[in-house]
């Protein structure tokens, strides 16, 4: 079951005390004698965990793990979108300091910590009210590694954050200066992250599933410290976890995009959605106000899924991606292989016009709309799986994972193979998410072709068979880099943030441009869409979706690594807005 409808039972008008409470004058001298106020509220445990309940809501926000991430995942290389969408200024790496998610990912983000701010701080003034001081300490622990979850999310997206860590009395208590990553990191992240680990349990009892645990600490504690290029720091923390042995790759990829196997063996940290709570409000609406009750729905989906199955196709897989799961060879040796002829990932992750199996119920093949220009689209979050088409009030059932697994396994490989160049480790742990994806593991292509394929190289564009570089950090890192992560964790969320930190963002841009380049030319196209049926292997039909030139140009380091602080910050925020 999911925590929001286990944790359901929270006063809407909580809601209004968590907003507004300390922060102005009050409006009219005469009091509701039924109202819950600051004075009657914060007396009882009951009280504290209803407010902790909505430092995690805060995690359903739409710009935390829900649409709004759309906008990010056109960042980069894995995704692209047509020009009439809104989004493409994304795409085009052309956003501004009043984007749509530039805006509502900070503004929901400071909800989550002032939310938790609001928790800690009263654990201060009225934790008298717990006779157990171990329900006490779990409270503090939860509230404060989601407000070390929330400056993360902060600090890597806007290159840094405003520190606020006490509850503003007044409006003037809202003015802070922006600090650095390395701020942020040192006076909240790191202490936050460290009293979490060591105070919170390793697993709740499944009434309790969706808190936050040990293993959600432990992990982002690591990638904080890889993020820092701590190498061997990153190391220790993510061993921890896979030592640990509580957690395990679940048998498919599709076990981790499924509402069917939520908080599953390989989840580590997931936001809950559900789609039974107030069926009629649309999905996009997700947090309790005084005027009515989120939906608890994810809206991600309509933006994933194909536009003649309800859904608008707004995040479309570049070809590079296209490309990259073809490279993805199955082993037929795997068992783990049936009646599939492409990997496991691919099958929960896009959708070519080739692709395996029933998509919304059909026979690919036979799907009507497929559109020209499109080799795939998305599956990732979509609702593909299970329905005939997608919700029109943007429900989705789907949880939204943040840490999983595989993930460890792939920031553990890269910890070990930057902090010692130990290349056999990395292989290993690389390898393990290969083996339960179904496609031949680098060691085997190691053994029978003497090095690493390096599938990042488009065999169709460079007109060559496939090139292996020579075993080396560097061949694994590129390999690591260009394919593997792309092909495990693409649309969740890391890509850009994983090009920003790697500082490889213009010459990735570039490549693919050049490779976008020739098949816009019109000799090269017309050998890859004969007879306007498209070729293999990406079967591209009638155009060329150009999803390179503009953001190669538009790209800058210093502009775009990062979000823009929100124009309305620097309105409101005198101490960063001068």
């Amino acid at each position: 079951m999911k925590i929001k409808k286990q944790l359901k039972k929270i006063l809407i008008t909580l809601s209004i005390i968590l907003v507004v409470s300390g922060c102005g004058e009050e409006a009219l001298e005469v009091d509701n004698p039924n109202a819950i106020t600051e004075d009657t509220f914060w007396r009882t445990t009951e009280h504290f965990n209803s407010a902790l309940n909505t430092v995690y809501a805060a995690l359903q926000f739409q710009g935390i793990s829900g649409s709004g991430l759309q906008f990010e995942m056109l960042l980069g290389d894995e995704a692209g979108t047509e020009d009439f969408y809104r989004q493409i200024e994304f795409a085009k790496i052309d956003f501004s300091d009043v984007s749509e998610q530039v805006v509502d990912k900070w503004n929901e983000l400071y909800i989550g910590i002032f939310r938790a701010n609001q928790v800690l701080s009263q654990l201060q003034i009225n934790g008298g009210v717990f006779q157990d001081a171990d329900q006490k300490q779990s409270i503090e622990a939860q509230a404060r590694f989601l407000r070390a979850f929330y400056y993360f999310q902060i600090a890597h997206t806007y290159g840094g954050g405003v520190i606020r860590i006490d509850v503003p009395q007044n409006s003037e208590d809202f003015s802070a200066p922006f600090s650095s990553i390395e701020e942020v990191t040192n006076q909240v992240i790191l202490p936050d992250l460290m009293f979490a680990k060591s105070n919170l349990p390793q697993a709740w009892p499944d009434s309790q599933k969706g808190r936050v645990t040990w293993g959600a600490a432990t992990a982002l504690l690591g990638k904080v410290h890889l993020y820092n290029k701590d190498w061997n720091l990153a190391a220790t923390q993510f061993r921890e976890v896979i030592d640990s042995n509580i957690y395990s790759l679940t048998p498919n990829n599709l076990d981790n995009f499924s509402h069917l196997t939520e908080f599953n063996s390989e989840s580590i940290l997931e936001t809950p959605y559900s789609i039974e709570f107030n069926p009629g409000a649309d999905g996009s609406v997700v947090d309790d106000n005084s005027f009515e009750t989120g939906a608890e729905a994810n809206a991600i989906a309509r933006s994933m899924g194909q536009l003649q199955f309800g859904a608008f196709n707004v995040v479309l897989p570049t070809y590079y991606l296209h490309e990259l799961f073809v490279r993805d060879e199955i082993d037929p040796t795997n068992p783990i292989n049936d009646i599939n002829t492409q990997s496991k990932r691919m099958g929960a992750s896009i959708v070519p016009i080739n692709g395996d199996e029933l998509y919304y119920g059909l026979p690919i093949g036979e799907k009507p709309g497929w559109v020209f220009g499109q080799s795939s689209y998305a599956k990732k979050y979509s609702n593909w799986y299970h329905l005939s088409n997608e919700d029109g009030n943007n429900r989705s059932d789907i949880n939204f994972r943040h840490i999983r697994l595989a993930d460890i396994f792939l920031m553990y490989a890269e910890s070990v193979l930057e902090a010692n160049g130990d290349v056999d480790t990395a292989i290993e742990f690389i390898d393990r998410v290969r083996r339960r994806a179904g496609v031949i593991t680098l060691r085997q292509y190691i053994d029978n072709d003497g090095g690493i394929p390096e599938f990042h190289i488009s065999e169709q564009v460079r007109s060559r068979p496939r090139s292996f570089a020579s075993l080396s950090v560097e061949s694994v890192r590129t390999h690591l880099r260009r394919v593997e992560r792309p092909l495990e964790l693409c649309f969740e969320g890391h890509r850009w943030k994983d090009l920003v930190r790697w500082g490889i963002v213009q010459n990735v841009l570039n490549e693919l441009l050049q490779d976008e380049l020739w098949r816009l030319d019109p000799t090269n196209f017309a050998a890859l869409d004969v007879a306007g049926a498209g070729v293999a292997p990406l079967f591209i039909r009638e155009k060329v979706r150009p999803d390179f030139g503009q953001a190669s140009q538009n790209y800058n380091a210093t502009l775009h690594d990062y979000f823009p602080i929100p124009a309305a910050e620097l309105q409101t925020n005198d101490q960063i807005g001068n």
